[in-house]
């Protein structure tokens, strides 16, 4: 599998706002061999194994449950919110969702690497934090949660779309025989 890479967000990413407006925002980036829509990427993302843990964390804890026809409907853009998040935009190749208290984004995005469809995706994850503010003092500050779960976040967020990367290469491999 190629290797998930940190990078700075596309100048066209929807979670751009948030990094400008002061938010925590991250950016990974995988680059697959196949072409992959974005609904296929969504899909991928949403129903592997890894994503599946952390929606039945949420049907349990949260009672937010979800299952995969959900997730095929919001990749398909029939469906507007899936498990604890609602989408709060959406443009040609990117997804980005928002939690239920508006505390954290999740942004997907797919483009046709160079040379063009079928000579491979660019598969981008991202998430914002946005920060609170203080109540005295009116100044936004990040919290001693977040700063303590940053590096689990980080390593999670490689791993998920590692994840929706294999997931894609196998179903790239089942097709072609």
């Amino acid at each position: 599998m190629p290797p998930i890479q940190a990078c700075e967000l596309p100048a066209n990413a929807l979670l751009r706002r948030y990094l400008d407006e002061g938010a925590y925002a991250d950016c990974y980036r995988v680059d697959v061999a196949q072409s992959v829509s974005q609904a296929e990427f969504v899909e991928a993302f949403y129903t592997t194994a890894v994503f599946k843990l952390e929606r039945r964390l949420l049907a349990w804890f949260a009672a937010r449950p979800s299952t995969d026809q959900q997730v095929r409907d919001l990749a398909h853009e029939r469906l507007s919110s899936f498990a604890a998040w609602n989408v709060e935009a959406r443009v040609s190749g990117q997804l980005l969702m928002s939690d239920m208290h508006q505390r954290t984004r999740s942004w997907l995005m797919s483009v046709p690497a160079a040379g063009g469809p079928g000579g491979g995706t660019l598969l981008y994850f991202g998430s914002a934090v946005v920060p609170i503010r203080d109540r005295r003092s009116g100044k936004a500050r990040m919290g001693l949660v977040f700063r303590a779960l940053l590096g689990f976040h980080k390593l999670y967020s490689r791993v998920l779309l590692g994840a929706a990367a294999s997931r894609l290469a196998t179903n790239a491999q089942r097709q072609a025989h």
